[in-house]
């Protein structure tokens, strides 16, 4: 009697433990530049999560690009970030473009609308790999934003 009352114990303690669900993905927002000088542009981002989950993970987003007037310019640089448990969460995402790869001659039609707008199409387009105790899933991201410049 004792064995079952402690197996049922372990077992209900370890059900209670395992994973609930995979955190959300609620989206990017906050697209904006954050400086603007003669050699780069620096894009920022928030990706916006929610993980129900009393265990923590890690996300990875290697293989998000962003897009600059429909033009793939760079790639977000950020390491792998731990997952808060039970929590709301963003991971902030961080892109540094040259200036000339926006305002160069190939692009001229896109250079032109840029002067007289003020403001660059601003597309984040890639993976967000998460990762717990050998489970996995993949989150797309697919944001795009007119982003005003100065």
């Amino acid at each position: 009697m004792k064995r079952i009352i402690i197996l049922s114990t372990i077992l209900f303690a370890f059900l209670n433990c395992s994973v609930i669900e995979k955190p959300e993905f609620v989206g990017v927002e906050n697209i904006k530049v954050l400086e603007s000088t003669s050699a780069y542009i620096t894009f920022t981002a928030d990706a916006l999560f929610i993980n129900p989950n009393i265990i923590r993970g890690k996300l990875q987003t290697d293989d998000i690009k962003v897009y600059i007037n429909d033009r793939e310019m760079a790639k977000v640089s950020v390491e792998s970030f731990n997952v808060p448990a039970k929590k709301e969460f963003s991971i902030p995402l961080k892109a540094q473009v040259p200036t000339d790869s926006v305002f160069n001659d190939n692009n001229l039609s896109g250079l032109i609308g840029t002067f007289l707008t003020k403001k660059l199409k601003v597309q984040y387009k890639g993976d967000i790999n998460y990762k717990i105790l050998g489970f996995s899933h993949i989150y797309a991201v697919d944001e795009t934003e007119d982003v005003k410049i100065k």
